[in-house]
């Protein structure tokens, strides 16, 4: 089920209502079967995926507590098998037997597998990533083993977060969803309200954007470097929210149940380095990164050569789970070329100077490095989002021809944007819509500075977001992006 859907709201009312209405474990049991249906409205017979990760975890998380030494080892590793396993078939098998195939072509060989036609379950990596972090916890101790399979059940498919985040660790989530949260008016409100942003920034900033974006990026040699760059500048507005939008909406419908989810954002185009964006975008996945993988391979407590080969291990591997291809992995591989040229360049300028520029920068030096930031991310984007290597290298070598942007007629037409100026005009609107929304996010909490307005003015937001929603919303168009991984 979309949050973007109609089926959606009723599904969240009515599940709601009946929560409030029931005592401690009754509401596990309501939240498991709403889960089940929740996921289940995509392709209902890969719930047995689902069911066979939590049933190896649970096992596995009680036998690692009872075990000592080598056998804590061995169903910690089985259950990571079981779960990197269930990943390997469904979204790495067709990639691996494309690429073998491929080899094999090379050398005029026949291979005999045919293409692998196989669905990738919705959500995947999501729900692997978070069952992976619960044993990893209860082997390092962290974490005891939960002996309710209804609960850890819900811990892995509680619905807000199933498909796309954020990736909880057990420490906060089990502990929350054994305690009974009663109706609190403020937390209810503030909940709706968080959902509220999330359909914003979906369905009128995401999908509108994606518009644009989807139509040079399907056929970019048909399209001149001016269109080029602004598809590749309003994906990475479509992508922040798109993500950032479900974050929302998942964070608060959470919310309204009394539960609180990790925040997953912090205004990552507002950073002034590389190093800086991967500690503001997708915070979830980069501290399960750098808790389960980064840190275990040394981190930076090792000699320099080996530093920089565990950044660029770990963002290779981020790469490669975001997805199944060639162009994912070169763009984790061009981040983890941008944070290693950040660590060279801070170590040549100095830690203690590097620390009194930022704390004595110019505003204009501020806007300097927010948008040398921000255009380096963009350039790793055109990776993330273009069909083949090939067409990014093409975006890429283009998109520094801008002779457009002096004669803004080009930008409508077969080789512009779009032959609506209706449209790019919206698309400029929404970006700065977003962009005002993030700055006061960053200034002060929105939610508890709107708390503090008059009644008139605080309805009047309200209604803003909402007619905006209904009058300028692209509805079931478009599902998430990270639906697919």
């Amino acid at each position: 089920m979309l949050f973007n859907s109609f089926q959606f709201p009723i599904f969240f009312l009515v599940t709601t209502l009946i929560y409030f209405r029931l005592p401690l474990v009754g509401r596990w049991y309501l939240l498991l079967a709403a889960s089940c249906y929740f996921y289940m409205a995509f392709i209902p017979v890969y719930i047995l995926i689902l069911a066979f990760t939590i049933v190896v975890d649970y096992l596995a998380g009680i036998l690692i507590q009872r075990s000592e030494g080598r056998r804590r080892r061995f169903f910690l590793a089985l259950s990571i098998v079981g779960n990197v396993g269930v990943l390997a078939i469904f979204k790495y098998l067709p990639f691996i037997n494309r690429n073998l195939a491929a080899l094999y072509a090379a050398f005029h060989w026949q291979w005999p597998v045919h293409d692998l036609s196989i669905v990738l379950p919705i959500g995947l990596s999501f729900h692997t990533f978070q069952a992976m972090a619960y044993t990893i916890e209860v082997y390092r101790g962290h974490q005891k083993a939960e002996t309710n399979f209804v609960l850890y059940a819900l811990y892995v498919m509680f619905y807000p977060q199933l498909v796309a985040g954020p990736i909880e660790r057990p420490q906060n989530l089990l502990t929350q969803l054994r305690e009974l949260h009663r109706f609190d008016y403020e937390r209810v409100t503030d909940g709706l309200k968080l959902m509220l942003r999330g359909f914003f920034k979906k369905v009128v900033v995401a999908d509108r954007l994606a518009i644009l974006v989807d139509a040079v990026y399907a056929a970019p040699r048909q399209h001149h470097g001016t269109a080029l760059f602004l598809a590749t500048v309003f994906f990475a507005f479509q992508i922040y929210a798109d993500f950032s939008g479900y974050s929302d909406i998942a964070i608060g419908a959470a919310q309204v149940l009394g539960i609180r989810l990790m925040t997953n954002f912090r205004q990552p185009y507002f950073s002034q380095s590389v190093a800086e964006f991967w500690s503001r975008w997708h915070i979830s996945l980069s501290t399960w990164f750098r808790d389960y993988l980064y840190i275990p391979l040394g981190g930076n407590r090792v000699g320099r050569m080996r530093w920089y080969a565990n950044l660029m291990v770990t963002f290779l591997i981020s790469g490669l789970w975001h997805g199944a291809a060639w162009t994912y992995v070169i763009w984790g591989g061009l981040n983890g070329v941008y944070l290693i040229l950040g660590v060279i360049a801070r170590q040549a300028r100095g830690a203690s100077s590097s620390q009194r520029r930022g704390e004595d920068a110019s505003a204009v030096t501020v806007l300097v490095n927010r948008l040398a930031t921000f255009l380096v991310i963009c350039a790793a984007w055109v990776f993330f989002r273009a069909r083949t290597a090939g067409d990014a290298i093409y975006i890429l070598r283009h998109s520094v021809d801008l002779t457009g942007l002096l004669r803004p007629s080009l930008l409508l037409g077969p080789a512009g944007l779009t032959s609506s100026r209706g449209q790019l005009l919206g698309a400029f609107v929404v970006i700065g819509a977003l962009l005002v929304l993030d700055a006061q996010s960053e200034k002060q909490n929105v939610l508890a500075s709107l708390r503090r307005r008059p009644v008139w003015f605080r309805w009047a937001i309200y209604y803003g977001f909402a007619f905006a929603i209904l009058f300028m919303g692209q509805f079931g168009t478009q599902q998430f992006i990270y639906f697919q991984f």
